[in-house]
C-alpha cells in the first residue's frame, strides 16, 4: 500500500513496488503489466498516479507500451562482450573474432550493416594515427545486430595508404577480418588500446540503436598499433547501455 506520509510522491512508490516485481521475476520479461484498473485497485491511487508510474519505468527502459495491447516487460538479455582473446589469432583464424565470437559466446544470430567510404583525416584522428591532418582514410561503419535487434554501432578508421587495393575496402573483408588483411599487408596488429566511457546518446544514435528514452550508451575507443609501434586502427565504438556487459580478464602477473 501507498505510505501517505513518507513524503515520497504516489507515483514514485508505486513505480518501486512495480520495478521490484520485474526484477523478483512476478513480471517476467515480455509478460504484460496488469491492467490500469487492476492497478488502481491494488495500489488505491489514481488513474493520473498510475500512468506517471509507468512513464517513470518507460523512461527506465524497463517496460514498453504498445497502444491498444497494453504495457509489457521489456527484454533485456545482456551481450556479454569477452575481452579474453576477442583479438587474437586463434579466434581470428577461426573466424571468431569480435562481434562474430561475442554472438557464439552470448548465443544469438548476428548480422552487420556495413558502409564503405573514404575521408580525409581531422585533426584529431590525423593525431590518433599519427598521419598529416588532411591524408585519406578508409572509413567502415557498421552496425551491429544481435538476433535483429541494434546492439552497436562501430566506425573504423584505417590509414589508406595500408588499405590501398585490398580487401580491407571490400564490404566482406574475408576471414579474420581486416586485421588479418592488415597482417597480410605487413603490418600485423600487436598490441591495442581500450578507453570506454559512458554518455548519453546523440539523436542518430538514438535512432539507429532504437534506444528507449533515458539509457545511455558505452563508448569504446580501440586503437591498433603494429609491431612497429605505428597506429593501423582506431575503432570507435557505440554499445547500447541497457544490454551490453564489458567482462574483461586481468593476468595478476
Amino acid at each position: 500500500m501507498i505510505d501517505r506520509v513518507s513524503g515520497v510522491p504516489a507515483y514514485r512508490q508505486v513505480a518501486a513496488a512495480l520495478r521490484g516485481k520485474i526484477s523478483d521475476g512476478t513480471y517476467p520479461a515480455g509478460s504484460k503489466l496488469p491492467s490500469e484498473r487492476t492497478l488502481i485497485g491494488a495500489y488505491g491511487v489514481s488513474r493520473i498516479t498510475i500512468r506517471e508510474a509507468i512513464g517513470v519505468l518507460r523512461s527506465e527502459g524497463l517496460v514498453i507500451a504498445e497502444h491498444g495491447r497494453g504495457v509489457f516487460v521489456r527484454a533485456t538479455e545482456s551481450v556479454v562482450r569477452l575481452s579474453r582473446g576477442r583479438l587474437s589469432q586463434a579466434a581470428r583464424d577461426a573466424n571468431q573474432a569480435y562481434f562474430l565470437g561475442d554472438a557464439a559466446a552470448n548465443a544469438f544470430t548476428p548480422s552487420v550493416q556495413v558502409t564503405i567510404r573514404f575521408e580525409e583525416a581531422t585533426p584529431e584522428h590525423a593525431a590518433v594515427l599519427d598521419v598529416p591532418t588532411g591524408s585519406e582514410l578508409l572509413v567502415r561503419e557498421r552496425l551491429m545486430l544481435a538476433d535483429g535487434q541494434p546492439v552497436q554501432l562501430a566506425t573504423s578508421r584505417l590509414p589508406r595508404d595500408l588499405t590501398r587495393g585490398t580487401q580491407a575496402e571490400e564490404m566482406d573483408t574475408g576471414p579474420g577480418g581486416i586485421y588479418s588483411r592488415l597482417e597480410d599487408a605487413g603490418y600485423k596488429p600487436s598490441r591495442y588500446t581500450e578507453l570506454v566511457k559512458t554518455r548519453m546518446p546523440t539523436r542518430d544514435e538514438t535512432t539507429a540503436l532504437q534506444l528507449r528514452p533515458g539509457v545511455p550508451v558505452l563508448v569504446v575507443q580501440r586503437i591498433a598499433y603494429d609491431g612497429n609501434g605505428r597506429p593501423v586502427e582506431v575503432n570507435e565504438m557505440t554499445l547500447t547501455g541497457d544490454r551490453y556487459e564489458l567482462l574483461y580478464e586481468i593476468p595478476a602477473d
